[in-house]
């Protein structure tokens, strides 16, 4: 009996031993079990960067890239799409946006579309003249206006808020009044002051004052310089941190 009782006894030690063994090799295994790679995604070499900011200044469209002389000023936040010309000592400011996707737009020498104007141009005109928007040298687009396929011949100036529709034509060394309305078609004579909803004639234009309309662009164009110089890779800041180091003294 004694025997027995003996021999069950050490075929329980040696069965818990056994259990041991085997949990104490499943507890290294775990500890020692090489973690798994993450999963790495190389980029493809075709992949396209493509712009994702909400706004871009030049929008090409199809055969078509916007034109901008090196010395025109056009602001970061405008946007020029399709065939649009900018040419040399002209000014686009800000939140203009100048849509030739439909047909051709030109900005001339020395001229300047200000704030928040819109300009665009349709297929066709119906009075049958081109339908592409031209704005010639020594014109002054005010802020907030809009133009649509019209003709705006040298040396005038178009007020705020102003709206030109399709056709319209302003000749040379005319001016519109702040919150006029040119029709389709409608015909602003040389050398007149016209305002209004629809515009009307309101009288004709002094020597002294055709002279002054193309002085109004020349310094337009002359402050732009002065914003075009803000825009440099390192702008104008460096000058005064100069005048700042010359004032305490500090030599660099």
């Amino acid at each position: 009996m004694a025997t027995s009782i003996a021999r069950f006894s050490r075929r329980g030690v040696a069965s818990n031993l056994i259990r041991r063994y085997f949990a104490a090799e499943a507890a290294v295994a775990v500890k020692t079990e090489a973690p798994k790679p993450k999963p790495t995604v190389s980029p493809s070499p075709d992949r396209v960067n493509w712009d994702y900011r909400g706004q871009r200044q030049i929008i090409p469209l199809g055969q078509w890239l916007p034109k901008v002389a090196v010395d025109a000023y056009v602001a970061p936040n405008v946007v020029l799409a399709g065939q649009v010309t900018v040419w040399d000592g002209s000014s686009v400011w800000n939140g203009a946006v100048l849509r030739g996707d439909l047909n051709k737009i030109t900005l001339g020498f020395c001229s300047n579309v200000q704030e928040r104007c819109v300009v665009h141009a349709a297929w066709s005109s119906p009075t049958g003249l081109p339908a592409e928007t031209l704005i010639d040298r020594y014109v002054t687009v005010g802020a907030y206006s809009l133009l649509r396929s019209c003709t705006i011949e040298p040396e005038c100036i178009i007020g705020q808020h102003s709206i030109l529709m399709e056709g319209s034509l302003v000749e040379t060394r005319s001016i519109l009044e702040a919150g006029s309305v040119v029709p389709p078609g409608r015909r602003i004579p040389s050398g007149e002051l016209w305002g209004g909803n629809p515009a009307r004639f309101i009288r004709t234009l002094t020597n002294e004052e055709t002279l002054e309309i193309p002085k109004l662009a020349v310094a337009i164009n002359h402050l732009s310089g002065d914003y075009f110089s803000e825009f440099l890779p390192y702008s104008t800041v460096y000058l005064e941190v100069e005048k700042f180091n010359k004032s305490l003294g500090i030599t660099v």
